[in-house]
């Protein structure tokens, strides 16, 4: 186990130096640094010291190694935008964007598990055909119009939530929360729907579809032959079998989550991470654009990382393989 968990943690670092390369060149041909920061009147001169100072006119190996050595410390610079700390930037949003993917993903899995079991357990039922005829509203409709749905029906016409922001927040040391609030629970309802529909309908399927394969296979039927009863077939033998899947596509999609939030974000105006890397975007803040990309993988990374002990953890085999 420890082997494994080296082995994959040798692999993550190469990742995080790859993704540390590509968003080095990649934001490098997206402009001037120099012209964000300074107005039209700057002399030539000032111009020249300014990149001087920011390292601009160092060869490129050199600015690639300082640019790793500072991500590494969590340093990516000053804001060309906010004229601020991009890692305070960051950390002031980073709580409002985890905190509405894991409501995402505990809604996603809440309903999606429970729907999957039971349409793969009742298939030939009305109630699963038709929880299986709504679940393409959430595989059909872009996010964006999910978003824009709900706030004109619940919020608009009903009046029932909020349609933007983040309602109250309460500080913890350095960390702000919702969850301590009123304001901040019905703040995050239509959000979190609106970004966890399409998961919740992805795992429901995957669910549905692997209970159906599992349940096909012989040592099912041997159960069935024992005499074994129906809550101990289907969910002591068919469930945990379907687990490996399912932790591989919840891992991925949790990822997913944080990094696509910009669209449920910009919708709701939500003061997350996403919404200030779509700012980056339209005022060219190569800091914060460089930031975010890297923490995103980063936090894919983690998550793959946790998911492949996870792997060990259920299925065995895994670890009869690895130490074959």
């Amino acid at each position: 186990m420890l082997a494994f968990a080296i082995r994959r943690l040798i692999q993550a670092v190469t990742v995080m130096l790859v993704v540390a390369l590509i968003s080095f060149v990649m934001f490098r041909f997206v402009g001037d640094p120099v012209n964000q920061l300074v107005g039209v009147d700057t002399s030539p001169e000032e111009r020249e010291a300014l990149r001087q100072a920011l390292g601009l006119n160092d060869p490129m190996l050199a600015q690639l190694g300082r640019f790793i050595a500072s991500a590494a410390q969590f340093n990516f610079g000053i804001s060309y935008q906010f004229k601020q700390p991009v890692s305070d930037l960051i950390l002031s949003r980073l709580p409002a964007t985890l905190e509405l993917a894991f409501v995402s993903a505990v809604f996603a899995l809440a309903l999606g598990i429970p729907m999957g079991i039971y349409t793969g357990l009742r298939r030939n039922s009305w109630v699963s055909r038709a929880i299986l005829a709504v679940s393409l509203i959430g595989v059909s409709l872009p996010t964006f119009l999910i978003g824009i749905l709900l706030i004109f029906i619940v919020s608009v016409n009903l009046g029932w939530l909020p349609s933007f922001g983040r309602g109250e927040t309460v500080r913890i040391g350095g960390w702000t929360t919702g969850f301590l609030t009123k304001s901040g629970w019905l703040s995050l309802i239509l959000p979190s729907i609106t970004l966890g529909l399409f998961q919740m309908t992805l795992i429901m399927r995957l669910v549905r579809g692997e209970m159906l394969e599992v349940l096909r296979t012989d040592y099912i039927k041997f159960a069935r032959a024992r005499g074994l009863s129906a809550r101990a077939i289907n969910f002591g033998h068919a469930l945990k079998n379907t687990l490996v899947p399912v932790i591989t596509i919840t891992g991925l999609q949790l990822g997913a989550i944080i990094a696509f939030s910009i669209i449920t974000e910009t919708v709701f105006q939500w003061p997350g991470m996403g919404l200030l890397f779509l700012q980056a975007v339209q005022n060219v803040d190569i800091p914060i654009m460089a930031a975010y990309l890297m923490l995103i993988a980063f936090l894919f990374v983690l998550i793959n990382f946790i998911v492949d002990l996870l792997y060990v953890s259920v299925d065995p085999r895994i670890r009869i393989d690895w130490r074959a």
